[in-house]
Order: C-alpha cells, then sequence, then structure tokens
C-alpha cells in the first residue's frame, strides 16, 4: 500500500537562498542516500517539491513543498522515526524553517 508523505515549509524570512536552495537539494537527494535497513538499497519512490508559486494567496506563509512517495507505511515509519539520513537532512534545516506541515495519506483511504 503505497504512502504518499508531503511536507511544508515556510522559510524564514532572513535565510539565504543559497542555504534554501542547499536545502532544498538536499531534500531531494534523499531518494538516494535513505537506504533500507534490511535491503541497503534506495527505498524511496520519488521525490519532487520546490518554490511555491501559485496565485491563489492561500499559503499562510508555506513557502516550499515536498512529495514524497513510499511504497509501504513501514517504510514511510522507518524514513520518518529512524533513517539517519533523514534525521540528519532534518537537524541540518533548523536555522532555515519557520514551520513545517506534515501531511501523510494513503490513496483512496478516506
Amino acid at each position: 500500500m503505497s504512502v504518499t508523505h508531503t511536507v511544508l515549509f515556510q522559510i524564514k524570512v532572513d535565510a539565504d537562498s543559497k542555504d534554501v536552495k542547499a536545502a532544498c537539494d538536499r531534500f531531494i537527494a534523499l531518494k538516494d542516500s535513505c537506504l533500507h535497513p534490511t535491503r541497503n538499497t534506495p527505498y524511496i519512490k520519488s521525490i519532487k517539491g520546490g518554490k511555491d508559486n501559485s496565485p491563489e494567496g492561500l499559503q499562510n506563509g508555506i513557502t516550499h513543498g515536498f512529495i514524497v512517495e513510499f511504497s509501504s507505511v513501514e517504510d514511510r515509519d522507518y524514513y520518518v522515526s529512524t533513517d539517519p539520513s533523514h534525521q540528519a537532512f532534518v537537524r541540518s534545516i533548523g536555522d532555515l524553517v519557520e514551520k513545517v506541515i506534515v501531511v501523510d495519506f494513503v490513496a483512496g483511504l478516506y
């Protein structure tokens, strides 16, 4: 059962644009650096994201969004709670991020 992990960031207004770009690049690179704990191979199906460009004006401060796809709830749970690459990424963005919103779902489960 595939899981979609949606991550929304509000980047601090005084964050350096080069640092923000580097953090976004590191986020996308998690697809290859996050390794399954028993197979020792990448387990993230896909990651995509970028800077908000919506004309609707409903962002409520959110500046960047990312979508991460996992093959299973177990893979998502490992990523969120244990994966060393993900944990290092989370620690690395503390000075850049004002707010984080995460919403996960399985398509069709309401």
